[in-house]
């Protein structure tokens, strides 16, 4: 199947449960974005700032750029100017450093808080005590030019599929009891991301808003050879 046929496909999977399909193009060619571009595809994931930047430099502004991946705080300033939303906000530092970037390009950048709901240690982010201690404290009312837009979280890398949809029901209850508890103008309730090419369809099942899918699309990756 072709890259645009891939992106259809996806597309009416997803469509019954109104959920987004979020491109991950990571290692992909600029030719194979444009060919999802003229697909009709307008949001496309990457984890890496350098070659998130790159493409943004040489590929159609009206692209929605998400950063999916571990972001360094030195890496910020960055994606800052032309970034559509953080997807893996994962600590409180982390968000102090994009409202600081966010202030010098006049913007408020969208984000996402990312919660460690996987039964692996090798997953970043908040844990549920920790995001509600955040939540409740001062330091996030001061910052004016983030948005928290919602939460995002990766299950655990298993094949029990009742493991799965349990970690995904967990993150949409928490992120249903903020949406209900908390009243902050910068947090707006709205997105929640999770599921990947494996466990997309348990993810849109437990109210996943955007789902992130790269080599069901694209092909495998073109990693460079050691």
């Amino acid at each position: 199947m072709s890259i645009v046929n891939n992106i259809n496909h996806y597309n009416e999977q997803l469509a019954p449960y109104n959920t987004r399909l979020i491109a991950v193009s990571k290692t992909k060619p600029v030719e194979d974005l444009l060919q999802a571009y003229e697909g009709g595809q307008r949001d496309f994931g990457e984890n890496k700032v350098q070659e998130l930047s790159a493409k943004e430099e040489v590929l159609p502004k009206d692209i929605k750029w998400h950063m999916i991946g571990h972001l360094q705080r030195n890496k910020v300033k960055y994606i800052a100017p032309f970034v559509h939303l953080i997807h893996a906000v994962d600590s409180p530092k982390l968000l102090a450093e994009i409202n600081k970037q966010a202030l010098k390009n006049d913007r408020v950048i969208a984000c996402l808080l990312q919660v460690h709901i996987a039964e692996e240690e090798t997953k970043f982010g908040f844990d549920e005590t920790e995001l509600m201690d955040f939540l409740n404290g001062d330091s996030l009312k001061e910052y004016n030019n983030v948005k928290i837009l919602g939460l995002m979280g990766m299950a655990t890398n298993t094949s029990d599929k009742a493991q799965v949809s349990k970690e995904f029901d967990q993150l949409k209850s928490l992120f249903n009891q903020i949406k209900s508890n908390f009243d902050l103008e910068n947090v707006d309730m709205q997105e929640l991301s999770m599921g990947m090419t494996s466990d997309y369809i348990e993810a849109c099942q437990a109210g996943s808003t955007m789902v992130r899918i790269g080599s069901a699309i694209f092909g495998a990756r073109n990693y460079p050879q050691q």
